[in-house]
């Protein structure tokens, strides 16, 4: 996708309204619904279900009633290898880093997710976990709040290994050794497994 911004605000608006009509969600598969300029998930098919249905004051936990534009390469995880990260986070960094602007508005970076695995994602890194996947329901995300790791169902891998290749070619991102052996297997599998479905 060539088009660029220098806004989050502005990708956002630009991913709203050229939303195709067969998207999903990234981590769950829910078809996606405009509701005027909102989006919202339709969890009749992927089998989703809130965590929380309500938040801890007792209001109904909205951010699992919406979608929203999830940095698979968190903007914490960029963001704090640059200097105005340093200086003052991610405030400082929109302020007076073109760079991080550019970064944090890139929309090869950006996928709809359902608002609650948006926030219970937060800034953790990408990795495999032992328990069932039965926090959200049928969707088959998994995510570890000790350890700090979420597991992605296996047809969101391709697609997450996919822009941290793309953010490492086009911004120098750094990531670790284990993260890289990662996600160059969640894309050896999604090629083997996209080889064997043509050959049937």
């Amino acid at each position: 996708m060539g088009e660029q911004f220098t806004r989050f605000s502005s990708a956002k608006k630009y991913l709203i309204n050229t939303l195709p009509e067969n998207a999903k969600s990234i981590y769950c598969g829910c078809d996606i619904k405009k509701q005027g300029k909102k989006l919202v998930p339709d969890p009749t098919h992927c089998g989703y279900v809130p965590r929380n249905t309500l938040t801890r004051s007792g209001k109904v936990n909205q951010r699992a009633l919406r979608i929203e534009w999830e940095h698979i390469v968190p903007a914490w995880e960029f963001g704090h290898q640059l200097q105005c990260w340093q200086d003052g986070g991610r405030k400082n960094c929109r302020k007076v880093s073109a760079k991080f602007r550019m970064m944090e508005a890139d929309i090869n970076n950006l996928a709809p997710a359902i608002g609650e695995i948006n926030a219970d994602r937060s800034n953790y890194r990408f990795g495999m976990l032992a328990q069932n996947a039965t926090q959200y329901g049928r969707c088959e995300v998994k995510v570890n709040f000790k350890q700090r790791v979420v597991e992605p169902p296996v047809h969101a891998r391709k697609r997450i290994a996919d822009a941290y290749a793309y953010m490492q070619k086009t911004y120098g991102l750094k990531i670790s050794a284990k993260q890289q052996k990662l996600f160059n297997a969640w894309q050896q599998q999604a090629y083997a497994a996209n080889t064997n479905s043509k050959k049937l």
